[in-house]
């Protein structure tokens, strides 16, 4: 793993930091946490403005709306999206994961048919694995696709899905055959989210970001909607969760907040003298130690040699890392970590309030830190 990044990667980041520093970004980035508690932050046009330049999807080809850089841009622009404060989930689950799907499995038409819209910011994707009685065991799942008018009729529901009741497209998980190994007879297909049959309502939660509950009543798919095989879903969903386990953005949410309490520890003096100093310092190694873990995690999906247990220490370590961060900020800042950004009272570009009620999910999503240490030690330990 060769961590130094080329001419052009430095001069990527300098690109991406100079427009999220225009005012107009900043001011975009503050008012999507300053919204009452009512209201969800929508499509930022920020978004748009990436997707305009072929930044948003940077590393697809040309054809679909990138620029066809590496995987080390792509992690680049998450880094910064999250540095500076940019509501990320939009860019998570439309370009990292369905995306990224439909450009390794899709056919020719599906990609010309998403990837574009996705890449500017037009349509937003969502991911219909969880259901309400399944839990971490997607094999598990009960929606079922019942054969019928030369193609399939969805039914079941999904649950916990992000930005679902607002997105266009989502990957739903859909039992086609029973079989002896429940991993077989999955398959996925690619559902417009409008389609008729297509029920999704919004979940209130504790995040600025509502989760979706979606009712699946019949909506007809053809064989252009599968993704991948039929019957063969799962071996797209196992590369679902290992895209999703690099942790870039858990690391990269540790290492914000982790700045923003140096700050605070420093702001009356120097950190050495600071209470917290020696918590501060070992939580940095630890914020370091995941950044190497996550970019060893990326490089080998760029390499095509994806390791499932490579992205399970990841996600392990900078979840746990970024939830110890998140507990210290409660104990440093007192009642002040309450204030939301809308609070008149609140500092200047506050998102601690908002990142610790992020962080009791940082260790559940895309597989609890019980599943990861489980992959770890059957993985690599042979136990």
């Amino acid at each position: 793993m060769d961590l130094r990044l080329t001419d052009d990667q430095h001069q990527f980041r300098r690109d991406v930091c100079e427009l999220l520093c225009e005012e107009s970004v900043r001011a975009e980035a503050s008012c999507a946490f300053s919204l009452a508690p009512d209201t969800e932050p929508g499509l930022p046009d920020v978004y748009q403005r990436l997707g305009e330049r072929g930044w948003l999807a940077v590393n697809w080809p040309a054809e679909y709306g990138g620029l066809g850089k590496s995987m080390t841009h792509k992690a680049i622009l998450t880094e910064e999206l999250i540095a500076h404060g940019i509501p990320d989930i939009f860019h998570t689950l439309s370009i990292d994961i369905v995306g990224l799907a439909i450009l390794v499995f899709g056919t020719a038409e599906q990609k010309a048919r998403w990837l574009p819209r996705l890449a500017r910011a037009q349509s937003v994707g969502c991911v219909l694995l969880s259901e309400p009685a399944v839990g971490s065991d997607l094999a598990a799942l009960g929606t079922v696709a019942e054969p019928q008018d030369g193609g399939w009729r969805i039914r079941g529901r999904k649950i916990y899905s992000g930005k679902a009741h607002m997105a266009d497209v989502g990957l739903c998980a859909a039992r086609t055959s029973t079989s002896d190994v429940k991993y077989h007879g999955i398959t996925v297909f690619i559902l417009p989210m409008h389609t008729p049959g297509v029920v999704a309502e919004p979940i209130p939660t504790l995040l600025d970001e509502r989760f979706g509950d979606v009712t699946l009543a019949g909506p007809l798919m053809t064989t252009a909607d599968v993704l991948g095989e039929v019957d063969r879903g799962w071996e797209v969903i196992g590369r679902l969760l290992t895209i999703e386990r690099t942790g870039i953005e858990l690391e990269a949410r540790g290492r914000r907040m982790l700045k923003t309490l140096i700050e605070r520890a420093c702001a009356d003096g120097r950190l050495a003298d600071s209470p917290y100093g020696e918590r501060l310092v070992e939580l940095d190694a630890q914020v370091r130690a995941g950044r190497l873990l996550s970019w060893r995690a990326l490089s080998s999906i760029a390499a095509e040699s994806a390791d499932a247990a490579h992205g399970a220490m990841a996600k392990w370590h900078t979840s746990e890392t970024a939830h110890d961060v998140a507990t210290l900020a409660v104990e440093m800042c007192g009642l002040v970590a309450a204030l939301a950004a809308r609070d008149d009272d609140a500092p200047p570009d506050w998102l601690i309030e908002s990142t610790i009620r992020e962080a009791p999910g940082y260790t559940l999503q895309s597989g609890t830190s019980e599943m990861m240490l489980s992959m770890i030690a059957s993985a690599t330990l042979g136990l």
